[in-house]
């Protein structure tokens, strides 16, 4: 019955705990701590710990709090017998015990804890071989896997083992302390009332020849003697199981010890948790404006670090969020510039040890403005996206831990859902993201399917959204809108990516951020599905290295990649438009404060660097597309040679 209440209560433990960490872990904008924790194998801590946790906790009662009530009622009991004394000498045994116990006894806590972070290595070890499996086997790795599995594994089992010779250590000098120390201890004190309280009788038997009377008194003192020898026999029999109970009390309350610490060291865990979890920061929320505009000012793009480092942490940890593993991670504020401080315009602009990625961008983007944002690899276009999007906070080179710390002169401003629903943004990764369900979630995520009505209308809606991304066979062919498949594993790289597609042709939102999501897709499905975006109404964002994209859009974001942070900022037609060219130079913009008195950079400099700059940009993309001509030349004469050779084979 007590092992059905612990289980009971265990599971009781652990789902009010486990909705706890969902609700935080699982937070929307603009906290998105599922996103920005810097907690390695956060699902070992949210499955397994809480379990074991639980587990433990509910097993308190059988393990600590029935020994100590024992302890508690068995001592007062031997106190009786014992007297003051003996009850001292009691205490005294156990207070010599404890301190024994607690020399040698090891930190299960820590060894708990460690066990638990080696564990969630070697599963996350295997979950990635299980998400990753087909790159594996195109690169023929399972030798390589099974080494790095391997290692992993044998780093678990030689810390259990070590466990379990310090266990064994340990325990061996637990029992011959409770069982031998105690023992001999404990028989000691229960000869107490013997040696110590034990009444003298003299001449109990003697016999002076006085006659009778004399005999029959001596008779009596006998009987006297006989019944105090008896009492105390009693006595020390009881006293003596007494003192088996305590010891079995005792014995299974240091066994607790262990498990108490066992307990500390899982807590210690989940602290870890659900600290981290609760001192995230949220995100700086970007001003609405009208509704309808994206604008930047002034802002800067650099990688985040660490959200919970202080300014003056030595070695920042970088987070799990960035994906340029070359740049170092920032963690300091923004200092803002002061006509007293000697530090150069780079420390100024963004602390020292940062790496900037793109300095004061300033741009503004209306409905009907298409985007297109391009670049060598390395340079920043995704960082971009990510402030657009709001998973990077603006304007400053850390996710901020404190909206106040952004620089005054940088600002964001993003477009909101509108009254219908409609979204303000929408992002469609380069990796399309698919979860587990029917294919009528795929389409319609992050809406759930409780809340779609699938009348006849709304799915031949659907299906006309397939059409349009070229996926219009995919309800036949995968057993209609109801069927559940991994999709990951099922749909090609194409087809995952044009699905991605019709789920932004679904939401229809204001603006679509598309970072390469139609790399896997041909020119002319991709050309496509971007004229039916355009028709929906929607405007779009691109980062793309693909020059047959330009003609879908109206603007260009040109970022340099010359270690400056330098960007550029266009329209995408006729030479005449060359006049709405911008250059962004971060670091000539924002090391000194603006001022009417003091310049930053003279306007006739400025206009001359900017046409010089465009120019040189044009020249570049007129020199492309040339050479683009050429190739496709040459292509078709190498086409009319291989037919005229398949003439002649044929002709032979």
């Amino acid at each position: 019955m007590i092992r059905h209440l612990q289980s009971t209560l265990s599971l009781r433990f652990r789902t009010r705990l486990t909705r706890y960490i969902h609700d935080l872990y699982l937070s929307s904008a603009p906290h998105l701590h599922y996103y920005r924790v810097p907690l390695r194998g956060i699902d070992q801590y949210i499955t397994a710990d809480v379990d074991a946790w639980a587990e433990s906790v509910a097993g308190i009662y059988g393990n600590l709090m029935k020994p100590s009530l024992d302890l508690l009622l068995f001592t007062s009991q031997l106190a009786r017998s014992l007297g003051f004394r003996g009850t001292v000498l009691l205490f005294i045994n156990y207070y010599i015990t404890a301190k024994i116990l607690r020399a040698v006894t090891p930190a299960f806590g820590r060894l708990a804890a460690v066990e638990a972070r080696l564990e969630g290595e070697y599963r996350a070890g295997v979950g990635r071989i299980g998400r990753e499996s087909e790159e594996v086997a195109f690169y023929d790795g399972g030798a390589r896997e099974r080494d790095i599995l391997t290692t992993a594994y044998l780093r678990l089992i030689k810390h259990v083992n070590s466990i379990y010779k310090i266990r064994i250590a340990y325990e061996w000098t637990e029992d011959f302390v409770i069982k031998y120390l105690w023992s001999a201890a404990g028989y000691g004190l229960i000869a107490v009332p013997l040696l110590i309280t034990r009444k003298r009788f003299h001449g109990a038997g003697g016999v002076d020849g006085r006659g009778k009377e004399k005999e029959k008194q001596g008779k009596k003192k006998k009987h006297d003697t006989d019944g105090i020898v008896a009492d105390r026999t009693e006595t020390y029999i009881s006293n003596r199981r007494l003192l088996l109970s305590l010891a079995d009390a005792g014995g299974r309350l240091m066994y607790a010890y262990k498990d108490l610490q066992e307990v500390a060291g899982l807590t210690a865990r989940l602290y870890t948790l659900l600290s981290t979890l609760h001192n995230l920061p949220p995100l700086p929320h970007a001003l609405p404006g009208d509704g309808d505009t994206f604008a930047l000012k002034n802002v800067d793009i650099c990688i985040p670090g660490d959200p919970l480092a202080s300014p003056d942490s030595p070695s920042p940890i970088p987070s799990h969020s960035s994906t340029t593993s070359n740049l170092e991670a920032h963690t300091e504020p923004i200092a803002p510039p002061s006509s007293q401080s000697e530090s150069t315009p780079s420390e100024t602009l963004a602390g020292s040890g940062t790496t900037t990625l793109i300095r004061a961008l300033t741009l503004t983007l209306r409905p009907g403005m298409h985007l297109m944002i391009t670049g060598s690899n390395g340079v920043g276009k995704t960082a971009v996206a990510r402030v657009l999007a709001g998973l990077w906070a603006p304007g400053s080179c850390s996710m901020l831990r404190d909206s106040t710390l952004s620089d005054v002169n940088s600002t964001l401003t993003r477009p909101t859902r509108d009254a219908n629903g409609r979204p303000g943004v929408f992002v469609i990764p380069q990796r399309p993201y698919h979860p587990t369900g029917s294919l009528l979630s795929q389409v319609i995520y992050p809406h759930s399917v409780s809340k779609f009505a699938p009348s006849f209308t709304a799915l031949s809606k659907l299906e006309s959204l397939l059409d349009a991304a070229h996926l219009g066979y995919l309800v036949d062919r995968e057993g209609g809108w109801d069927a559940v498949k991994e999709w990951r594993d099922v749909l090609s790289g194409g087809e995952k990516q044009r699905l991605a597609m019709a789920r932004l042709f679904y939401h229809r939102p204001k603006f679509a951020i598309l970072d390469e999501c139609t790399s896997a897709v041909s020119s002319d499905v991709e050309g496509q599905m971007y004229e039916h975006a355009k028709a929906l109404g929607i405007t779009l964002i691109t980062i793309s290295l693909r020059p047959s994209l330009t003609k879908y859009h109206t603007h260009i974001l040109t970022l340099t990649g010359d270690g400056t942070g330098s960007w550029i900022f266009s329209r995408i037609a006729t030479p005449q438009a060359q006049e709405g060219l911008t250059e962004g130079r971060g670091e000539s913009r924002l090391a000194t404060p603006h001022s009417e008195s003091a310049p930053t950079v003279r306007e006739s400099e400025l206009t001359t660097c900017t046409e010089d700059t465009g120019a040189k940009h044009l020249a570049h993309v007129l020199e492309e597309i040339r050479v683009l001509e050429a190739q496709i030349e040459e292509s078709s004469g190498w086409e009319k040679r291989v037919s005229e050779l398949e003439k002649e084979l044929k002709a032979k």
